[in-house]
């Protein structure tokens, strides 16, 4: 027992209470730091590789972390983490060393400076463009995510320049054994069926030919909008100011995400003809179950996991816009679980620079006091809708334009905090 701020607090509950969360956590260490809990996590990568996860930092976090915090005690939360690439230090009697743990250096750090690389071309062009992307120096141990920090979006750069380069088609199930730069070159030097080192870009991804259709369903969005906008003008007090925001043509609509409400609350606040013409991006693992696919295929919802054919479902996301039509999509690509807004990604950004569409970037406020994370009815409160002006992706960057519609979204929240 330590004490976290002005309580005793039982880290080794909590640590038997994430094993028992996530499978995928094989040893989990909790340390009292800056005054609250924080675990240094090693996870089970046998288990991870036969299941297919390659972002395991997200499943971690969301299915480890966050579900143990749902229900945690406020100063029993878990508020920093760390995922490790190899076991958790001990003392010789077999305890966490949890001094050492506070510097234990991952395997990467270790590995920096240490050990011969391979002498080969194919090894050099790997190792070239994984410097590319990454701001961490690359070495044969390198674990693409957890020391690199690839994320999903460089994961696709990635198979496309394997691809391209190597005549290999690399998929999230080969990958997934794959996420050691040693183990990734000797898959491409044993298997490679050419040589020729190509540039990749997203233009010519998203606008790749692909054999994906959209399925319009403009009559069962307004079978939606009926009825839920007056449910929720009874029970939230919706209200909906900024539609004239809305610009001529596609575009893109980011709002910040709270809650399971948000999509439907999205979906009810849209002019009708704006709605008819909108597809909403949702994942997988909540609307893909055999009850509700058929129910989102035809609700206008495009589904992706991020460990799945991932390349396919950024193409099928970017059709809606190729097609003249909207997009709403919720930038931090989660729901918050303790009502601040998490950092945004840029595939958002990605698709507005390469379509050359604008954001509409939107607030919503109450939902997260609706329905927070956790909770199965929705609380009584209000509820409002923003759309601000139209940010256009001009001559910025992805990082630059994902900043800018952050940037509106904060200061309009900034600004109902104060005269509220």
């Amino acid at each position: 027992m330590l004490k976290a701020k002005n309580r005793q607090v039982d880290l080794s509950k909590i640590e038997s209470t994430l094993l028992t969360r996530s499978a995928f956590v094989k040893e989990a260490a909790v340390i009292i730091k800056e005054g609250s809990p924080f675990a240094v996590i090693y996870p089970d990568f046998e288990l991870l590789k036969k299941e297919d996860v390659i972002n395991i930092k997200e499943e971690i976090k969301w299915y480890g972390v966050e579900l143990y915090n749902i229900d945690a005690q406020e100063d029993e939360k878990i508020r920093g983490y760390r995922v490790m690439t190899h076991p958790l230090a001990k003392t010789p009697e077999g305890e966490w060393d949890k001094r050492a743990l506070l510097h234990q250096k991952t395997q990467e750090e270790e590995a920096e400076g240490a050990g011969s690389e391979p002498d080969d071309e194919i090894y050099r062009e790997l190792k070239k463009y994984l410097s590319s992307v990454s701001a961490h120096p690359v070495h044969p141990s390198s674990h693409l995510e957890l020391d690199l920090e690839l994320d999903s979006l460089e994961y696709v750069m990635l198979f496309v320049f394997i691809e391209k380069s190597f005549g290999l088609h690399l998929d999230e199930k080969v990958f997934s054994k794959l996420m050691v730069m040693k183990d990734l070159y000797h898959w491409v030097y044993k298997y490679k069926t050419e040589s020729n080192v190509a540039e990749v870009n997203w233009n010519d991804i998203l606008t790749e030919k692909s054999s994906e259709r959209l399925v319009y369903s403009p009559w069962i969005m307004m079978a939606w909008k009926i009825a839920l906008l007056p449910f929720f003008k009874f029970y939230f007090h919706l209200k909906v100011s900024g539609r004239e925001n809305f610009p001529e043509g596609p575009f893109i609509i980011a709002p910040n995400h709270y809650s399971m409400l948000d999509g439907f609350v999205v979906l009810a606040s849209l002019p009708s003809p704006v709605l008819k013409k909108s597809f909403f991006l949702s994942y997988e693992g909540e609307f893909g179950t055999p009850r509700l696919k058929p129910l989102a295929k035809h609700s206008q919802m495009l589904l992706i996991n991020i460990d799945k054919d991932l390349k396919n479902s950024l193409q099928r996301t970017a059709l809606p816009l190729i097609e003249s039509q909207n997009l709403v999509i919720f930038p931090e690509n989660a729901r918050s679980r303790d009502g601040k807004m998490l950092p945004f990604k840029k595939f958002f950004a990605i698709l507005s620079k390469e379509i050359n569409v604008p954001i509409v970037p939107a607030v919503l406020q109450g939902t997260f006091e609706a329905l927070p994370a956790g909770k199965i009815f929705p609380k009584r409160t209000n509820v409002t809708v923003k759309y601000l002006k139209p940010v256009y992706p001009d001559d910025a960057g992805y990082e630059a334009l994902r900043d800018r519609v952050k940037k509106a979204i904060q200061a309009e929240l900034h600004m109902i905090q104060n005269c509220s």
